[in-house]
């Protein structure tokens, strides 16, 4: 079931320790772990998922960091419908799902701008919420039809905030 909860002042401290475990498991690999979507916003309800972005080396393959993820206790699912990343995710309270990508990949750029966009205008995060809970609302038990739901609202405002974000 999806379920938008209350913002949780506990999630950025929760997603500090888990960035953490990333930067000292793999070694050298990992040069970076960036809190996104909901959760890493202050004020802004979410469903309960620490997501991560983790950067890697551009030299590194994602897949040489499986066992360290399994190691970590995530499930790995591969590229998961984006082939130049790998995604995991770690089940608990709460959950926390990881995608990997290779230091300059624009995807990087994409994600901490919409996340920089949704910081900066508590109206624009406050928008944000009640599209996610209208999703929710219409699609409780379907997680891709929630995330569909959201996708052109996301696509809007990553594409304003692409153009005013520092390179």
């Amino acid at each position: 079931m999806i379920e938008i909860a209350p913002h949780a002042p506990d999630w950025a401290w929760l997603a500090d320790l888990e960035a953490d475990r990333w930067i000292s498991a793999p070694g050298e690999a990992v040069k970076a772990v960036h809190h996104i979507g909901s959760t890493a916003v202050p004020n802004l309800g979410a469903r309960p998922v620490i997501d991560l972005l983790i950067e890697v080396s551009s030299t590194v393959d994602p897949d040489s960091l499986r066992s360290a993820a399994e190691a970590l206790g995530y499930r790995w699912l591969g590229a998961k419908g984006q082939a130049h990343s790998r995604y995991c995710r770690r089940e608990g309270e709460p959950a926390v799902h990881a995608r990997i990508w290779a230091r300059g990949a624009p995807e990087i750029r994409r994600h901490l701008a919409f996340r920089d966009a949704l910081e900066a205008d508590p109206l624009l995060a406050a928008g944000f919420e009640a599209r996610k809970r209208h999703c929710a609302s219409l699609h409780l038990e379907d997680t891709d039809a929630y995330d569909r739901c959201k996708s052109a609202w996301i696509e809007t405002v990553e594409a304003k905030a692409l153009k005013e974000a520092p390179r």
